[in-house]
């Protein structure tokens, strides 16, 4: 068994996928659109191929609100604490938010902590 996928609501999707294809190396597919609902997402494919659905609708907001507990973050893997530091000072000169400076946590990862920039948590582990 495996996780097939993980979504996030967003406001502006063309701008999420652009954050994940200049940030993560993502490569987005075609965009999805229902006319009748107003509903659209694209799927983002990583190099391992693991893969994130990106979505928007019309009501998001309400609908983020009423998911509040959901989603608490996602991280990406980047291979070595080097290429932490280097994405973490990326994003950093970029304008992002850092949540938390790379370091060890207590549980042994070495990781930074940033927000997008509609204020999603995404840890950046070796």
């Amino acid at each position: 068994m495996k996780i097939e996928h993980t979504a996030i609501l967003y406001h502006n999707l063309e701008k999420a996928k652009r954050f994940f294809e200049d940030y993560f190396g993502a490569s987005a597919g075609k965009l999805y659109r229902n006319e009748k609902t107003g509903f659209s997402s694209y799927f983002l494919t990583f190099e391992d191929g693991c893969r994130l659905e990106i979505m928007n609708r019309p009501n998001a907001e309400a609908v983020k609100e009423k998911d509040a507990l959901g989603l608490s973050h996602i991280a990406f893997s980047v291979g070595s604490k080097q290429e932490v530091n280097e994405l973490t000072e990326r994003l950093r000169n970029d304008g992002y938010t850092i949540k938390s400076e790379p370091r060890v946590t207590g549980d042994g990862y070495y990781e930074s902590v940033i927000t997008d920039y509609e204020g999603n948590t995404i840890e950046i582990t070796v």
